[in-house]
C-alpha cells in the first residue's frame, strides 16, 4: 500500500517552504481563547517541525479540537497567534490552505449524491487530475465511495474525510481525532498511511486519545488538559530509556526467597506469582545476568513501556507540580 501511495510523489508534490530560517514550520506561541467558566485554550505554545508528526493527546473538551482550528485559520485567537509557514494563521488563512490538508473532528458532507461525486468536488477544488492516490488509498481502507453519503455508517464518512485530506499529497496534514469510527483493523491500515506520508515528507498534527496510535506513528506528544499544555514529550525519550524492566519468575519458593536484593534494584514483588519486577540501567546489564544465573528461573520477560505510562508517571507528576 505504501508503494502506491508514494507512486504519486512527483506528481503531486506541494510547492516548497520559502524565506524559512529554520525547520520549525508550525509556531503556536501563547494562544488563548477563553470562552468563560474556565473553557478554551490558554497561553499554549509549542513548535512543529517540518516532515515530523507531532501528537496532540487529551480527553474529550481538553482543547485539542480548539487549538487546531487555531492552526486552520478557522478563530481568531483572544491573545498569542499561530505562524504557518511563516505566515499568520489567522490574516492569512486563505494562502495556508493551499498547503493544508484536513481532517475535521465532525465531518460535515455538502449536499452530494455519494462519496464519489464529493471526491470529484475536492480534486477539481484542489486542482487535483492524477485521482491514483485517492484509489489506492480508498483499496487500502476498503471503502465503496459510490455508496449515498447520508445512508453512510460513521466508519465509512471517516474513511471519505481521510481520502479528501491525504489525497492531494498536503505539505502539511491536520487531522482531528482521524480513527474515530475506524474498526481496529482499519486503524492499523491508518497508521500506515500515517508512515507513508511521514516517509514521503509530511508534516502531520494529529489530535488523538488513543496512546498506542500515538505511540507508533509520533516524534512528539503535546499533553493538554483543561485548555493548559502540560508537556510536550519527545517520543525518543520514551523509546529509548536509559533502563529496562523485567519480569523474573521463580521455580520455587525457595529461590524467590533467596533473590539477593542488595543486588537488584527490585521495584515490586508477587509472593502469589513467586516472580519480581526489577530494574537495571542498560550499562549494569551484566549485574543482572550474574545474579539471576546463581537462581533456578522459570521465566523473565522485559516489560515494555508505553506512552500512557510515561503520562501518568511524568506528566502527571509535572501537572501535581
Amino acid at each position: 500500500m505504501e508503494e502506491k501511495i508514494l507512486s504519486n510523489e512527483e506528481n503531486n508534490a506541494q510547492e516548497k517552504p520559502q524565506n524559512q530560517e529554520d525547520d520549525v514550520i508550525i509556531s503556536v506561541r501563547n494562544l488563548t481563547k477563553d470562552y468563560g467558566k474556565g473553557r478554551g485554550i490558554f497561553d499554549i505554545s509549542f513548535d512543529v517541525k517540518k516532515g515530523t508528526v507531532f501528537g496532540y493527546c487529551g480527553t474529550n473538551g481538553s482543547g485539542k479540537t480548539t487549538t487546531l482550528r487555531h492552526i486552520m485559520g478557522f478563530i481568531k485567537p483572544d491573545k498569542g497567534e499561530v505562524k504557518v509557514k511563516g505566515l499568520d494563521a489567522w490574516k492569512d488563512a486563505d494562502e495556508i490552505k493551499k498547503y493544508i490538508g484536513y481532517l475535521p473532528g465532525e465531518i460535515a458532507f455538502p449536499q452530494v449524491e455519494n462519496g464519489s461525486e464529493f471526491l470529484k468536488i475536492q480534486a477539481e477544488t484542489l486542482g487535483l487530475t492524477d485521482m491514483s492516490k485517492a484509489e489506492a488509498i480508498i483499496n487500502a481502507l476498503q471503502l465503496d465511495p459510490t455508496a449515498n453519503l447520508k445512508r453512510m455508517s460513521k466508519g465509512m464518512k471517516q474513511k471519505t474525510a481521510i481520502v479528501a485530506a491525504f489525497m492531494h499529497s498536503p505539505e502539511i496534514i491536520i487531522l482531528d481525532e482521524p480513527t474515530t469510527g475506524l474498526d481496529p483493523l482499519m486503524r492499523d491500515v491508518f497508521v500506515n498511511i500515517i508512515k507513508a506520508e511521514k516517509a514521503r515528507g509530511a508534516t502531520i498534527i494529529m489530535s488523538n486519545h488513543m496512546f498506542d496510535e500515538l505511540e507508533e506513528t509520533c516524534d512528539y506528544v503535546g499533553f493538554i488538559k483543561d485548555g493548559h499544555l502540560i508537556d510536550v514529550v519527545n517520543m525518543a525519550d520514551v523509546r529509548n530509556l536509559p533502563y529496562r524492566d523485567y519480569v523474573v519468575t521463580f521455580e520455587d519458593k525457595e529461590e524467590y526467597d533467596a533473590v539477593d536484593e542488595s543486588k537488584l534494584n527490585i521495584l515490586d514483588r508477587d509472593d502469589f506469582e513467586l516472580s519480581i519486577t526489577i530494574r537495571i540501567d542498560l550499562k549494569d546489564t551484566k549485574t543482572l545476568i550474574e545474579e539471576l544465573m546463581k537462581r533456578k528461573i522459570k521465566s523473565i520477560s522485559e516489560k515494555k513501556h508505553t506512552l500512557e505510562e510515561f503520562f501518568m508517571n511524568d506528566v502527571g507528576g509535572k501537572e501535581n507540580e
